[in-house]
């Protein structure tokens, strides 16, 4: 049994483990974050640190025999690292969760398996293989490497003028899959949490707006009708014990209108605490992060009641630099990363604001 004074690990050093670290310390846990940047993040928080390579078995070993259970903060994790930390700890959520989602071809599968909407999609290994699925989809298309890829890298739109070998050019000619386009109203996603018992509690669904393919703001509650939001959580829920999962995970969708009726098409998962779950932090009872401790700990879920209508706000880049005025706002609640250094298109912290809702 996890109790707290327990060591939590967090494979991975950047800002999602740095919240998790803080919303484990809250709870008694101490932290142990096991990540090859010297300078990352979340080292700043944690009662111990190791920096190694994900690769490098021998302090895989150390750090598994030093915790009592076992996250991570990015769904990259190499499976031999997965399965050298699982030989020697609990690791929630379990290596099942990150091969399926690691690979977009596996994970459209995956959901559609589940008899749950997804674009039509088709992997390809060489041009001729591209030409026929591309025949098949039809234009216009998202093609999208089947690994590592995030905040927009690893895709490209294929429109009717595009050539689709130049496309697949452009990322590197790696193993791909091209996605039909979905003519969708507004981005959706739901952020739900499961134990290992089966205990289930999902947030109300937020609308997601994104700039230069990195999340720009989400807003709660997301403008759909009741019958919407349900399906999005049961859909979360789905998935979910589909993968026995245990912690927090995000359900990327896309919200379809067909005159009055409303439709999702699921575009991804993503097995971990999640940006467009920021809103929870400061905008409801329970944060995601502390959702996510308390699930890969075995302990009660929180509530995930909503503390008014929440707007969350990425702080990209120099937006950071107005930090002083962020705090002079009443109701809003300012979260930065601890990074040194503002460029563009990185994260460098957050801001959500709670607004009274009117009856």
């Amino acid at each position: 049994m996890i109790r707290p004074g327990c060591t939590l690990g967090i494979l991975g050093g950047g800002q999602l483990g740095r919240m998790i670290a803080m919303a484990a310390a809250q709870l008694g846990l101490r932290t142990h974050i096991y990540a090859p940047d010297d300078n990352s993040p979340a080292f700043e928080v944690a009662a111990e640190c190791t920096i190694a390579a994900y690769e490098d078995e021998a302090n895989l070993v150390r750090f598994a025999k030093a915790v009592d259970v076992m996250t991570y903060e990015f769904e990259n994790v190499p499976s031999e690292t997965a399965a050298t930390l699982s030989a020697h700890t609990l690791l929630a959520p379990n290596a099942q969760a990150l091969a399926v989602s690691q690979d977009r071809f596996l994970e459209k599968s995956f959901i559609a398996g589940l008899g749950i909407d997804v674009a039509p999609f088709a992997a390809f290994s060489d041009e001729a293989e591209l030409a026929e699925a591309l025949d098949r989809i039809g234009r216009p298309a998202v093609l999208k490497t089947r690994r590592f890829g995030y905040d927009g890298k690893g895709q490209v739109m294929v429109r009717p003028d595009t050539d689709p070998a130049a496309a697949w050019a452009e990322i590197g000619r790696a193993s791909s899959i091209i996605e039909g386009f979905v003519p969708f109203e507004r981005e959706v996603s739901v952020v739900a949490a499961r134990t290992a018992s089966g205990a289930f509690a999902a947030y109300d669904l937020c609308a997601n707006e994104h700039r230069h393919h990195i999340l720009d703001t989400t807003q709660v509650p997301a403008g759909v009708s009741r019958e919407t939001e349900e399906q999005a959580i049961r859909i979360a829920r789905s998935i979910a014990e589909a993968l026995d999962y245990v912690g927090v995970l995000a359900v990327e969708m896309f919200l379809v209108t067909e005159g009055s009726r409303e439709r999702l098409v699921v575009n991804e998962i993503a097995p971990r605490v999640h940006n467009s779950g920021h809103w929870t932090l400061g905008g409801a009872v329970t944060s995601q992060f502390e959702q996510h401790v308390r699930a890969v700990c075995g302990w009660p879920l929180g509530s995930t009641a909503r503390l008014g209508r929440v707007e969350m706000k990425n702080l990209i880049g120099h937006d950071a630099d107005a930090w002083e005025e962020i705090l002079g706002e009443p109701g809003a609640h300012l979260h930065l990363y601890g990074k040194a250094e503002a460029r563009a298109g990185r994260k460098m912290g957050h801001v959500t604001r709670v607004f009274p809702e009117r009856n």
